[in-house]
């Protein structure tokens, strides 16, 4: 069975469930950390097994264009070229293509883009992504979708997420046309439009589930609307959403986002927050961010975090990060990325045993009670 529910808060929308694919289960609700272009940036494969990491993203954009499907098919697909053991869910490309909103054009049949390397024009239809996917290996690929800037006028909106349905009929016909490349079962999820409207988000999630889709994602979110208009979005389209099926909030977030979509009935999650900040000097603990290039860190000889069990969190100071930072040294945003990566994965491991034991609100509360006490 690709998927079960396993436990039920009683007090919350909040779940475990278990997703078993060719390389793999893993329990929800998970963070997967953000490996565009077949790495997570600043981390080892072999750090991110150890750190608990039990799926990775990738995207189909990048990979498409560097190193190329034809590198990737010679390769046997992503897990081998990259040394990755674990399942692999790839973005469909279409928030990258919506960054690129000077180098685009939108049509019926798919979009055209210029690559943000070399200019070069391409074009992606629902069909072409699926097949990259195919040739990539992913374990769950997601659907072509169109992503708008926010805010978006109603009209636009409405016509955005009916082409965004007649994309993701033609993704399921061409994904059940074409059998699964390497020898191991793909899953295929549709994406949730609509912008911040309700009336058009449960005119996508109602359109959506009447194709058999293995799951289901939230898209368009997270990208500039405040948080309160966000989780009222998750909630409300949460009730459309099949219960027997994932759910997958993209591109969301912060500690608390994460938390508050997971009392909604969220079971999947994405962001490049972890990273980036730790790329940055901003390391997540859990009495809130730490911003290790602050002059107060000079003489900080404490651990990163204590209560975070990772190689990076229980031996070097926030003194010593600090320095490696000033230094410009590349130890330091790999030491900053484990421990921030582990700083997720930890919350999604109490929120799952929060969950089984019938308290998540109350690990919710704790948890940001302290988290934002130094904020």
């Amino acid at each position: 069975m690709f998927f079960k529910v396993l436990s039920q808060d009683s007090a919350s929308k909040a779940r475990v469930c278990e997703i078993s694919t060719g390389h793999g289960s893993f329990q929800t609700p998970i963070f997967l950390p953000v490996g565009t272009q077949g790495t997570v940036k600043a981390i080892q494969q072999r750090e991110l097994d150890e750190i608990g990491s039990k799926i990775i993203l990738g995207n189909t954009y990048h990979l498409y264009l560097r190193p190329g499907t034809d590198v990737l098919e010679k390769a046997c697909g992503l897990h081998k070229f990259m040394n990755w053991s674990r399942p692999i869910l790839t973005d469909s490309g279409g928030f990258q293509v919506f960054s690129l909103s000077a180098l685009r054009k939108v049509t019926r049949d798919g979009v055209e883009f210029k690559s943000h390397l070399d200019g070069s024009v391409h074009f992606f239809t629902p069909e072409k992504v699926v097949n990259i996917q195919r040739i990539i290996g992913s374990d769950i690929m997601m659907v072509l979708d169109e992503c708008l800037e926010n805010p978006s006028e109603h009209s636009k909106a409405s016509k955005s997420i009916k082409l965004t349905l007649d994309w993701a009929k033609r993704s399921k016909k061409e994904f059940d046309d074409t059998r699964d490349k390497y020898g191991f079962k793909q899953f295929i999820f549709g994406i949730v439009q609509g912008s911040t409207y309700n009336d058009l988000r449960r005119e996508s999630a109602e359109g959506l589930s009447e194709i058999d889709f293995d799951g289901f994602a939230i898209g368009g979110l997270a990208v500039g609307e405040e948080n309160h208009l966000m989780y009222d979005v998750v909630e409300y389209t949460e009730e459309f959403m099949a219960l027997n099926k994932p759910r997958y909030l993209m591109g969301v977030g912060t500690p608390e986002d994460l938390l508050n979509a997971v009392q909604r009935g969220m079971d999947m999650f994405d962001c490049v927050m972890p990273t980036r900040n730790a790329r940055n000097g901003t390391i997540f603990t859990t009495s809130g961010k730490l911003r290790l290039k602050n002059l107060e860190n000079k003489f900080n000889f404490n651990k990163l975090d204590d209560e975070i069990d990772s190689y990076a969190s229980k031996n070097f100071t926030v003194s010593y990060l600090r320095h490696l930072f000033m230094s410009d040294e590349i130890l330091a945003s790999e030491l900053a990325t484990i421990h921030n990566l582990r700083f997720y994965n930890k919350l999604m491991e109490d929120s799952r045993n929060a969950i089984i034991e019938n308290r998540f609100l109350e690990f919710k509360k704790s948890f940001l009670d302290k988290y934002n006490s130094n904020q």
